[in-house]
């Protein structure tokens, strides 16, 4: 098996590269995806109607989806420790109306979200459960990286309110850009303002089963979450029939019970075993106890939720899945829950229709680059705000304008780039 995830990846090392089966596969100017002739890998050739063929794995880019299917993508399933073999929370839904929508983005998640060649430009809806960083770790890393390699529009994140003010989402992303300051303003030199600029929409944590978002045919509601304090929440997705619900960090609690009821796919948090927290997590015994039973979800506490609201498939996060942890956690679910289970781990995908759900792992490119979006990228204003390099700097500047003259002429003239516009 691991030979074949290594030639799986190199293969689309390959294709993003250009290269196919032997011949120079050419993409068409402006072409957002990455386009595969025939696919021979993982499911055989395309029909000759050009549709995906079923695959026991996922390539990223290469498969459309129905007008009413569903594709969720574990970007991140693990701890707040970081660790390279698994992401925090991060879970990225695909609608087949085109809508993409984040729920979480926690530390390191977004090293796996750029693996799957999804323009930024699709990337701007983060609904955020609480404020703990293995949560939104990485939501600056999508804040700037979308905003350099192409977003064109500003971030929006919906999020709960707190206990105080400031302790809502809204005054998190004011301290937010107040820590980034530096960052936003050297680039708002040359960089367009309005991706740049994020959007919050700030809701009551309290409010049961209240729509936070409705647009599209979209409807996502949220509810209350007990965890380490005031401001968490759960959140449920409806669309065409589907239900999708995503529970973040909590305690089991009547909320879910109630709102995850009649769901398709239901994501919840599974804790560690204490005695797992001990031995592979350094936690002291007591800290451990409290940790796995007091403020998230046992093992055994997973399987009573899902025996009890009974989705289609339960997916199981928010652990370290290896050999060491994996099987102990399984077998503890188990004990009161026999229905369909995952045990997450970083790149499971799942496509979602009436008739089936569908697991499988994606083979990513490690080396990955933006994708370009149907909108082309924005320039960036003169005098937006003022230069932020001191003439002092300015003046330690080392003359290499002789040697970059060719390559300069030569670019502007093939962007057709009027010299007199330019500055430097």
């Amino acid at each position: 098996m691991r030979t074949f995830l290594t030639m799986s990846v190199c293969l689309i090392a390959l294709v993003v590269a250009g290269l196919y089966i032997g011949e120079v596969y050419e993409r068409p100017p402006g072409d957002s995806l990455l386009t595969v002739k025939e696919a021979q890998a993982a499911g055989g050739k395309k029909d000759n109607k050009g549709s995906a063929p079923d695959r026991y794995v996922y390539f990223p880019a290469t498969e459309t989806m129905a007008s009413d299917e569903i594709r969720v993508i574990a970007c991140g399933t693990g701890m707040p420790a970081a660790r390279r073999g698994e992401a925090a929370t991060c879970w990225l839904v695909e609608l087949g109306n085109g809508d993409k929508f984040f729920f979480d983005i926690g530390t390191g998640s977004m090293a796996n979200v750029a693996a799957l060649l999804i323009p930024y430009d699709n990337l701007d809806k983060v609904f955020l459960t609480h404020l703990h960083t293995d949560h939104w770790g990485d939501f600056d890393a999508l804040w700037a990286g979308g905003w350099t390699a192409g977003r064109t529009e500003a971030l929006k994140v919906w999020g709960p309110s707190g206990a105080t003010p400031e302790m809502g989402t809204k005054a998190a992303i004011e301290s937010f850009m107040k820590t980034f300051h530096w960052d936003y303003i050297t680039r708002l030199q040359k960089l367009a303002s309005e991706p740049g600029r994020i959007e919050v929409h700030e809701f009551d944590y309290r409010g049961e089963n209240q729509v936070v978002y409705n647009e599209n045919g979209v409807k996502i509601r949220s509810f209350p979450a007990i965890h380490s304090g005031d401001g968490s929440v759960s959140y449920a997705l409806e669309w065409k029939g589907h239900k999708l619900v995503f529970g973040g960090d909590t305690f089991p609690n009547k909320w879910f019970i109630k709102y995850a009821q009649d769901a398709d796919f239901v994501v919840h948090e599974c804790m560690h075993l204490p005695g797992q927290m001990v031995e592979w997590y350094n936690q002291a015994p007591p800290v451990a106890l409290y940790v796995a039973t007091q403020i998230h979800t046992s093992p055994q506490a997973f399987g009573k939720i899902m025996s009890t609201i009974k989705p289609r498939r339960a997916v199981a996060y928010h652990f370290f899945n290896e050999e060491s942890t994996r099987y102990a956690i399984y077998e503890s679910i188990r004990e009161v829950y026999d229905g369909p289970l995952s045990m997450a781990a970083d790149m499971m995908v799942w496509n979602i229709t009436k008739d089936k759900i569908t697991e499988r792992m994606a083979v990513s490119p490690d080396d990955a680059w933006s994708v370009p979006g149907s909108k082309p990228p924005p320039v960036g204003k003169p005098g937006q705000v003022p230069p932020q390099l001191s003439q002092e700097m300015e003046a330690g500047s080392w003359d290499v304008s002789d040697v970059e003259a060719n390559m300069v002429k030569k670019f502007m003239k093939d962007y057709n780039l009027d010299p007199k516009k330019m500055k430097k």
